[in-house]
């Protein structure tokens, strides 16, 4: 399907909606992965090229997060650290998985996240309040390092909840610390499945261009709008997932 135009005009508007998500909630790659594999791309190989695409919305996002008051760039680099050997190893995992058991553990995925949005979603903290319980969620972090590297899917949903319910730092916040992270730890996961010849170039530069105006418009909306407009993008991918798993489980 992508020999023809319109599959490639799927793929940058499914790009540009992941980013937005990505950035400002969390999710937006069980809208991308899935349709890659839609498209005909192998589930394996869909899963290493989604990689090309976070690490450009990530960098998106970071460029126009850089000047904000929140960053705290020691803390930034500290947890990204941590989540860097699990994210190696994970996608270490994910490079050996063959085609039809990475559907299978991805329809299992899709259906976890699913149930996890409908019963724990991330409260809010305090804006004012300081980052506390950092070894707690320094160690979290090699944790979800190891699932981002993995599958990446639902990756926002395990980092938002250490951010903000265990580390205390409120949504805006939590999304600066989270691009970052993301970014940092997708650089090595990026290099194992790239080594392992499991990423498509052009199609991941094609979704890239469509998540990184999608990470871009996902951070502006973010600073202007602030914690109201993040929960109401939770919702939206919510739906979105239920979608996904009417139509393409």
């Amino acid at each position: 399907m992508l020999s023809e135009p319109w599959g490639w005009a799927v793929l940058l508007v499914a790009g540009l909606i992941g980013g937005a998500i990505n950035v400002i909630a969390g999710g937006g790659s069980i809208i991308t992965v899935p349709m890659m594999i839609f498209l005909g791309v192998p589930g394996p190989i869909a899963n290493g090229t989604n990689r090309v695409a976070i690490l450009a919305q990530n960098i998106a996002a970071i460029s126009t997060f850089k000047r904000h008051k929140r960053y705290d760039y020691k803390l930034a680099i500290s947890l990204s650290c941590c989540a860097l050997p699990g994210a190696l190893l994970g996608a270490w995992v994910g490079t050996n998985l063959g085609g039809e058991r990475f559907n299978q553990i991805l329809a299992v995925i899709m259906v976890g996240v699913l149930i996890y949005m409908q019963f724990g979603q991330a409260g809010n903290q305090p804006a004012t309040q300081e980052p506390k319980r950092l070894v707690l969620g320094h160690a979290l972090m090699v944790l979800a390092g190891f699932w981002g590297g993995f599958i990446q899917i639902g990756m926002g949903f395990i980092l938002m909840p250490i951010l903000n319910r265990v580390m205390g730092l409120d949504l805006v916040s939590t999304n600066l610390y989270k691009v970052f992270i993301v970014a940092v730890y997708t650089v090595g996961a990026l290099a194992v499945f790239a080594v392992a010849g499991e990423v498509f170039w052009f199609i991941g530069c094609v979704l890239a261009v469509g998540n990184s105006l999608g990470g871009y418009l996902g951070a502006k909306l973010t600073l202007a709008r602030g914690d109201a407009l993040i929960r109401r993008v939770l919702t939206v991918a919510i739906i979105a997932m239920v979608t996904k798993l009417l139509f393409f489980s």
